[in-house]
């Protein structure tokens, strides 16, 4: 074969590749999206094309000229795509609703009232949450007991029979006609409660569906427009609106917009007053079901 044919045989052959790298593409676009693309390169390698084919029509070179024309329409797919689903996806974002996680220990669960009085049981002690302001319990008692301390949480059980915190269930409720809600428990920092957490979760508010409990350990994960918590360490790479439950803990902390209550907390999310809820025996009584 001549080196003439040769030539035409590799350039036809580097023509067809390049034009058909463009298919994969164009199939994960469409199934995907296209996030991941540049707008800048699509249309500079679209103008690179164009430019390439007129080249070819104005010198005669009909592979040019062929090759750059499938080129083009290519990328003209995959721009068009891309648009496309970036239309559809902005769609879907104004569509869904606005998320709020709330935190369980300490916001939903009264845990630090069932922690204090099963440590004073233990040690005859008469601490209170007075003395726990600024500190967490295991930093508030003596040092030498604060290993102690800390396997009281992990007795098995612990965190089964937690009180509910007052006015959680109706507001939680109230939430869930506007937001997507969610349940956001750093349960890996005790891996023994994830039984307990689920199945009281179970029991005091089953209208929150299992696909919406989230057990974890670092809290920046959550893809969320508002964490209601009482910790503040857990708002220090949450990209979303932070909202500080009040608890002795974090009495000193300034940082975080703060609500002192679920009540305050419904006029923040809400904007509303409701009735405060019905109370019977210390605890919130249960919403009537028919």
């Amino acid at each position: 074969m001549p080196a003439e044919a040769w030539i035409a045989v590799i350039g036809s052959v580097a023509a067809v590749l390049t034009t058909v790298a463009f298919v994969p593409q164009i199939v994960r676009t469409w199934r995907q999206g296209g996030r991941d693309l540049s707008y800048g390169l699509l249309g500079l390698y679209l103008a690179g094309v164009l430019l390439w084919l007129v080249y070819g029509l104005l010198t005669g070179a009909r592979a040019v000229v062929a090759a750059n024309a499938a080129a083009a329409v290519m990328v003209s797919v995959n721009l068009a795509l891309k648009v496309r689903g970036g239309s559809r996806g902005a769609a879907a974002a104004r569509a869904r609703r606005p998320r709020v996680a709330l935190d369980m220990d300490g916001v939903m669960a009264d845990t630090l009232a069932k922690y204090l009085d099963a440590y004073n049981r233990a040690f005859g002690e008469s601490l209170t949450l007075a003395g726990l302001e600024g500190r967490e319990l295991e930093n508030a008692v003596p040092k030498e007991r604060s290993a102690a301390a800390r396997e009281l949480l992990l007795a098995p059980g612990f965190f089964r029979d937690v009180p509910v915190m007052p006015g959680s269930q109706e507001v939680v409720r109230e939430l869930q006609q506007r937001y997507e809600v969610f349940v956001a428990s750093a349960a890996m920092d005790v891996p023994t409660s994830f039984d307990d957490k689920f199945a009281w979760l179970g029991e005091h508010f089953p209208f929150i569906p299992p696909s919406h409990i989230v057990f974890c350990g670092d809290k920046s994960v959550l893809d969320v427009d508002y964490l209601v918590d009482d910790m503040p360490r857990h708002f220090e790479t949450f990209r979303g609106k932070p909202v500080l439950f009040s608890a002795p803990l974090n009495a000193g902390e300034t940082r975080y917009p703060r609500v002192s209550g679920w009540a305050e907390l419904r006029r923040l999310l809400l904007g509303a007053a409701s009735p405060a809820p019905a109370v019977a025996g210390g605890r919130v009584a249960a919403p009537r079901t028919s």
